[in-house]
Formats: C-alpha cells, sequence, structure tokens
C-alpha cells in the first residue's frame, strides 16, 4: 500500500509514516519486501506439516539436520521447537505420490531423524508473515 494509505491507516503524518518505516526498516523491524508466491499455482497444491524427533540434541546433532534441511527444496519453513517434537516443517508437494518421495529421498535420509509425523492441511484459514506494518507502526509511535 502507499505511504499515504498507511499513514492515514495508522492516523500518522505521510512524513511521520515515512520517517517511521525508515526506523523500522534500519533496526530490522522489516527484513525486506517480498513477492508472495502461490504454491497452488506454481503447481504444488498440497502443504504438509511435518513434526521431526532426532536422535538427541547436541549442537552437532542439531547443525547437521539443519543443514540437510536447508538443502531441500520442498521445506518451506522449519523451526526448532520445545516440547514433544524436535523440528516443525511446512512442506509444499504437488501431490500424495510427491510428498511420499520427499519423504522417502529427503526426510528419512535427514541425518539423526528417528520419528517423522506428518498432517496434511485441509484449507488454508490465514497466513500472515508477521503482524504486520500497521502494529509495527503503531507500536513505535510513542517513540
Amino acid at each position: 500500500m502507499s505511504n499515504a494509505t498507511l499513514a492515514e491507516k495508522v492516523g500518522l503524518s505521510q512524513s511521520a509514516c515515512s520517517r517511521r518505516l525508515d526506523i523500522l526498516e534500519k533496526t530490522g523491524v522489516i527484513r525486506g519486501y517480498h513477492a508472495r508466491l502461490s504454491n497452488k499455482m506454481l503447481g504444488h497444491p498440497v502443504t504438509v506439516i511435518v513434526n521431526i524427533s532426532l536422535s538427541g540434541q547436541a549442537d552437532k546433532q542439531l547443525r547437521e539436520f539443519e543443514t540437510a534441511v536447508r538443502r531441500c527444496p520442498n521445506v518451506l519453513v522449519c523451526y526448532l521447537m520445545s516440547g514433544e517434537y524436535d523440528y516443525l516443517l511446512r512442506i509444499a508437494a504437488k501431490d500424495l505420490e510427491d510428498y511420499e518421495r520427499i519423504h522417502k529421498f529427503w526426510l528419512s535420509a535427514m541425518p539423526h531423524v528417528t520419528k517423522i509425523n506428518s498432517s496434511f492441511a485441509l484449507r488454508e484459514v490465514a497466513d500472515r508473515t508477521g503482524l504486520g506494518v500497521e502494529t509495527a507502526l503503531i507500536e513505535i509511535a510513542g517513540s
């Protein structure tokens, strides 16, 4: 959206809004501007949420797994987790056969993996990459 629209939406002048956006960019709150691609339109309509357990959590094991997971082109997001599983991944696949390939040749082959639990997303309800520029601008409005 334009600076004028954003300024109006958060109740700031255009110049104040622009200054605050600059601050958010320079401090790393805004890490970049990106195109939001549709995995469905790119031929990967199946979203799989995968929980993975490793044989241990020593630094070397985590590092080796994380290096391997970064190589898998179908992994969209990977988080180190607390709780029952060590990692949570979001994966894009063409279909069930494609996910079987990803599971067999990528996930199962990653170092230190002892358990893989896969869930298939039925429908996307919300997709936000963060709280939003409006929230960030409002939060620093007092500064």
